[in-house]
């Protein structure tokens, strides 16, 4: 006996009605997050809902004979029933695969090497990213236009197909390391509920091998290229140039990328071929910069719960004078001192003052290990201060005596050699 697939999508679409809330009674059932409820449909019970100006009713029937039978019964006045009723269904067909797609659970698919014995050439693992569009450092134009480009995406089957062209949407990411560039991608996955294919061209043998992993692919998916501008200037890669450019806009690519999203990142984009970078390979190009002061505010809401703080404007002034780090020093920065906002910043105000030049990523460590040092010096109490300046006062009094010896020593040598010069 063949499942009824209208009529499970006739019981996602009804139960995410609001309507389902003003019934007398319904079901009551636990979701997959922590303290979440889920109203379901209960036997015999009659839905509401309105379409195009009509409304119509639903109810769930239960029939107890020899053969147990789950009917959903559709009550349409007859002055309604043909303009309606097809572009209905079509309307709950759409919806619950919306439904679906946000359910379900994302993975995270990563190439291997390519092994006779082994079946496919992708491994996946849950993807369970942290990062949203609410927790990244963006300016908020910037992310409200990217938002609204994806959820336009979603909704262009039809106009993209009308233009004859395959409903995919590329995007380029570039900046600095540290910026922000993979979290953005797993933000974006998540926004649109797609899996991540992450392609590591190092595990691919030549071009054919990178159109397999193509073929290999699902719908509803972002395809993921990281630090494409360091394999193209490494001339002994398996893959070329044309390749790439194949594997970006090329024949197989129309045939294999529907309802994708790929997305490439790069440190720059000065020394990429032109060709590379025009519209269809390359939709959207999204710079990212080093940290600025409004970066700065989103950095100290998300890490340490701060919209407003007495040394802001101290920072702002720093941010002002052209010192910048990136999002993933400061972020760090703050880690190390959640546990007092006030500290945290200091230890920005001085890593920008210092290393605010966007290059001292290599120093991020040592700055961390120097507040680490002075938050467990100044806990162990005034004697181990008290300590520590006599010690160093004691070295400078012996600097000193060894400078006016020295000086001395020289001072005879010169005179020396004044005297058998005479």
């Amino acid at each position: 006996m063949q499942e009824n697939q209208l009529y499970r999508k006739v019981y996602v679409y009804l139960n995410s009605l609001t309507s389902i809330e003003d019934s007398d009674f319904t079901n009551l059932f636990t979701g997959k997050k922590s303290n979440e409820i889920i109203l379901g449909l209960d036997p015999n019970q009659i839905i509401e809902d309105d379409f195009l100006g009509a409304r119509v009713f639903w109810i769930n029937q239960e029939k107890n004979d020899t053969n147990t039978c789950r009917t959903f019964v559709l009550k349409v006045r007859k002055a309604d029933k043909r303009r309606i009723l097809r572009p209905y269904l079509q309307h709950i067909h759409t919806v619950s695969d919306e439904l679906d797609q946000k359910k379900k659970d994302l993975r995270l698919y990563v190439n291997i090497q390519n092994h006779p014995s082994q079946e496919g050439r992708w491994r996946s693992i849950p993807f369970t990213h942290p990062s949203t569009f609410e927790t990244i450092a963006m300016e908020s134009d910037l992310k409200n236009k990217v938002k609204s480009d994806l959820e336009s995406f979603l909704k262009a089957k039809q106009f993209y197909h009308r233009l004859g062209r395959v409903w995919k949407r590329s995007f380029l990411l570039y900046g600095p390391s540290g910026t922000g560039k993979s979290s953005f991608v797993a933000a974006m996955a998540k926004f649109l509920c797609y899996d991540v294919y992450d392609i590591d061209l190092s595990r691919v043998s030549d071009d054919s091998d990178l159109k397999m992993l193509l073929l290999q692919t699902k719908s509803k998916s972002v395809i993921l290229i990281e630090d494409l501008d360091r394999f193209l200037a490494n001339k002994s890669t398996a893959v070329s140039l044309s390749g790439v450019l194949n594997f970006m806009d090329g024949i197989l690519n129309s045939c294999c990328l529907e309802e994708r999203v790929m997305v490439f990142t790069m440190n720059g984009k000065e020394l990429i071929d032109p060709a590379m970078l025009r519209p269809g390979r390359i939709d959207v190009h999204i710079h990212f910069p080093l940290c600025d002061f409004s970066a700065f505010k989103t950095l100290a809401n998300s890490y340490l719960g701060l919209k407003d703080h007495k040394l802001f404007p101290q920072v702002e002034e720093v941010f002002q004078s052209g010192a910048s780090l990136s999002p993933a020093e400061i972020g760090e920065l703050m880690i190390a001192n959640r546990n007092s906002p006030s500290r945290a910043l200091k230890s920005v105000i001085t890593a920008l003052q210092t290393d605010g030049d966007g290059r001292g990523s290599s120093n991020i460590g040592r700055r961390l290990y120097d507040s680490w040092s002075r938050k467990s010096l100044d806990e162990t109490g005034d004697s181990s201060s008290m300590f520590r300046e006599n010690t160093v006062k004691e070295f400078k009094k012996l600097y000193g005596l060894l400078r006016i010896k020295s000086s001395r020593k020289a001072q005879s040598c010169d005179l020396s050699a004044e005297q058998k010069e005479g």
